[in-house]
């Protein structure tokens, strides 16, 4: 069971908290409360085994294809977690005796998790348990773990396994190869893995304090070695009140890391290094290294996002803190070759591969709080250029088609073929997205477009950005189809942003979208025509610039873009959904978990019906009046309204990105109290009371969607054709919220209130925005008044 009340005093609203153990539910916490630093991430399973268990350990960009009818994925590395503790001979388990106090807690403002409990055996001996852990966010190759073990009653006899065991597997299937082990001196242990495809080493290390009683205890233990595993047994007689310490300190380092040498790359130096590394962590002792941890997260992360919020419902402030700790744990912010995977790195779900999640719902929190990751996370695309030029060629079209799924910058398209089992055959489902769900091409388009229009960053647009656009439009001008009969260019047979329709026509969305994409080239080709001929004369070289120019032209202007209906303003979500038969929908609206309409319907099935996974027309809105084509009459906010009432009703949600984009236009139109529940849903997607929602990991886009609701939907934080808008819509219960954002290069802080907004300029330097339609200059400190009488008027 789940409690976020425990955090007290300066921990308010930062404490995750497990206060009852079931060995049945064990995903949900060990997904939750995941550790990380980008570099890795490690899920929190307990020390001691269970059988339903899952021990990840992930780092980032060290993709490996186990067999040739598999796709590449994250490897799960060796586990440097498991203890298996013996009480007088048996084995210790929270299965066995009976357990007080049970409590795990994540603590977010430290990223420290802990674990504590009384434990009496079957023998009726009581002891005491604390386990503490961490990923270092001070030096990314670190995990420490702590271990407290104290006798409150009896003579005890304990005994403790503990090292590396590599004889793990993705789902039972097999990454690596046997490696070498060794142990040094009877106190550092090493093991190697070695990737089966992509051939990349890992070495991890580790090594063990021990103490009774606060003294340091003698380092004998009994050395032992299996295959693809080492271990050292230590074995201990505790009195009545004794007490006995463990620290554990663990390095990972692979071959993959952007500080080793691509040329001439040597495993042995690798192998010294790292143990040297993990020889000076053991001088220095978890204690020192947990507290150079801590600082660093209050440096690097809490200082620099200046969050704080009051509300009523304290659920509110943690739920976004629990954001900003998981963006901070899944995004590889040291390496701009690596991507955010779908469940992070706190589940072997979706294989570790990026989805459109990152452009939409992940990178708008970086490029406004944090634009040197936000400029890392789009070179991870431009890196993949590549890749999305051989998909392109691969299925007959030109310029870069991005893949669906995207693991190592240059693997290209990485979708599986096939899924679930389809209900009314047996079989397994095929799976199309990784064929035609296109609109990816056009979002990581956009993402480029939000970027150079955030932060004004000339160099990233010049040497990258503008490549990646004018490469994408060029797909679409490809990708276009005429339709003599009706005069028109049209985009068929594609899967929209909702994947319960596939193989339809003119998706509202990847019509728009590609639109979009192709008239941003366009704007981008006239203004280096004006500003920098030179840089557009080396493009067009290499990109065929003048004759796309006008292809671009001829395609856009006579592209099909679904128009708002007379009678009711309802954008066609598709040429035929509007058509398709309806049901009843309720159990399905009401459901405890997703995709239970997949209990009753094959795909097929569902496709013939007026049901919706998740946001798929509504997205629109949000992402389009954000640019240029913001005044279209076709996004208005008449035709917004309109589409949200019509749309809400028959989307399932069953998607985790689908709740955030209804609660920010349910925010726009004044559905404010119907926002507000949206995002409540939303937050619950990983913090809510169901224990199985999380098992495969956490969901990234949800967590970035939290975000992106509180800032982008109540606060009213907006770029609108590359101007800054801010017209603040709280829910009722929130009395003030804080943050800082970067526009322009210069960190801005805000403080929101019901009745004013104010606005710092950090550097002093003089920026523009507007509020509630007047404009407004700030150098310096302005306090704007949101009184409703001056929304009203305004």
């Amino acid at each position: 069971m789940l409690d976020y009340s425990q955090g007290k005093g300066e921990f308010k609203n930062w404490i995750i908290s497990e206060v009852d153990f079931s060995s049945n539910a064990l995903g949900k916490c060990e997904a939750i409360m995941s550790l990380g630093n980008g570099y890795m991430g490690l899920r929190s399973v307990t020390e001691e085994p269970y059988i339903h268990e899952t021990r990840n350990l992930f780092v980032s960009g060290t993709f490996n294809k186990a067999a040739e009818n598999e796709v590449t994925e994250l490897p799960n590395l060796a586990d440097v977690t498991r203890l298996d503790i013996r009480i007088d001979g048996e084995r210790f388990s929270l299965e066995l005796g009976q357990t007080n106090n049970y409590v795990r807690q994540l603590n977010l403002k430290t990223a420290e998790l802990i674990r504590s409990f009384e434990w009496t055996s079957p023998k009726g001996k009581e002891l005491r348990f604390l386990f503490s852990r961490f990923v270092s966010l001070d030096n990314l190759h670190l995990i420490g773990m702590k271990m407290e073990i104290e006798s409150l009653t009896d003579p005890v006899e304990i005994s403790i396994d503990t090292g590396i065991n590599a004889q793990m597997s993705n789902s039972g299937c097999q990454h690596f190869l046997e490696g070498e082990r060794r142990i040094y001196n009877n106190e550092f242990i090493q093991l190697i893995q070695t990737t089966t495809e992509s051939n990349i080493d890992v070495v991890l290390n580790t090594t063990h304090k021990m103490k009774v009683n606060g003294k340091e205890a003698s380092n004998d233990s009994e050395m032992h070695m299996a295959r693809r595993k080492v271990w050292q047994t230590y074995q201990f007689n505790l009195k009545p009140n004794d007490k006995l310490e463990m620290e554990k300190l663990t390095t990972v380092h692979t071959s993959r890391d952007k500080e080793i040498p691509q040329e001439g790359y040597d495993l042995q130096k690798l192998r010294d290094d790292s143990l040297r590394a993990l020889q000076s962590h053991v001088e220095k002792g978890y204690d020192t290294l947990f507290q150079r941890h801590k600082d660093a997260w209050q440096r690097k992360i809490w200082d620099k996002y200046n969050f704080e919020l009051v509300s009523d419902n304290d659920f509110d402030e943690l739920a976004l803190r629990f954001s900003l700790y998981h963006l901070t744990v899944m995004t590889p912010a040291h390496d701009e070759r690596m991507g955010i995977g779908a469940k992070a790195l706190s589940g072997e779900g979706y294989k570790g591969h990026s989805f459109w999640d990152t452009e939409i719902f992940i990178l708008p929190f970086f490029i406004f709080s944090n634009p040197e990751v936000a400029k890392s996370l789009l070179m991870y695309r431009y890196h993949g250029l590549e890749g999305a030029r051989r998909k392109a060629l691969e299925n007959g079209y030109e310029g870069a088609m991005y893949p669906w799924e995207m693991a190592w910058p240059t693997d290209g398209e990485v979708t599986p073929e096939f899924g679930d089992i389809d209900i009314v055959t047996g079989e397994q489902t095929k799976i199309w997205t990784g064929f035609i769900e296109q609109h990816i091409t056009s979002d990581i388009a956009f993402g480029v477009y939000q970027y150079e229009n955030v932060t004004g960053d000339k160099q990233f647009m010049d040497e990258y950005g503008y490549e990646i656009v004018f490469d994408t439009a060029k797909f679409w001008a490809s990708r276009l189809e005429w339709n003599e009969e009706k005069h028109r260019y049209e985009i068929n047979n594609v899967i929209g942003p909702d994947e319960y329709k596939e193989h339809i026509h003119n998706n509202a969305f990847t019509n728009y979208m590609a639109y979009f994409n192709m008239k941003l080239a366009m704007r981008y080709y006239d203004q280096l025509k004006k500003e920098n001929p030179l840089l557009l004369q080396s493009l067009g070289r290499k990109l065929d610039l003048d004759e796309m120019y006008s292809l671009w032209e001829k395609k856009a202007k006579r592209l099909y873009l679904p128009n708002p209906r007379e009678e009711d303003s309802v954008i066609p979500q598709d040429d035929t959904y509007l058509q398709l038969k309806q049901i009843d929908l309720t159990k399905y609206k009401e459901q405890d978990t997703v995709r239970t309409i997949y209990r009753d319907y094959n795909p097929e099935q569902i496709n013939e019906i007026q049901v919706t996974k998740q946001a798929d027309t509504l997205i629109l809105f949000y992402l389009l009046e954000q640019t240029f084509l913001a005044d279209d009459e076709r996004i208005s906010e008449a035709v917004k309204r309109a589409n949200f009432h019509y749309y809400e009703p028959r989307t399932l949600h069953d998607s985790s990105l689908s709740l955030v984009t209804y609660a920010i236009v349910a925010n726009d139109i004044g559905e404010e109290a119907l926002a507000y529940r949206l995002f409540e849903k939303s937050c619950e997607t990983d913090l809510g009371p169901m224990m199985h929602t999380s098992d495969e990991g956490i969901h990234a886009a949800s967590i970035g969607g939290i975000w992106k609701t509180a800032i982008f939907g109540f606060a009213g934080i907006r770029l609108v054709n590359g101007k800054l808008t801010i017209q603040p819509r709280l829910p009722k219960h929130w009395k003030e919220i804080k943050f800082t954002i970067h526009w322009q290069g210069q960190p801005i802080n805000f403080c929101i209130t019901p009745t004013t907004l104010t606005v710092e300029a950090v550097y002093k330097e003089k920026f523009v925005f507007e509020s509630y339609g007047k404009t407004y200059e700030c150098g310096d400190f302005i306090e704007v008044d949101l009184s409703e009488d001056v929304i009203k008027n305004s």
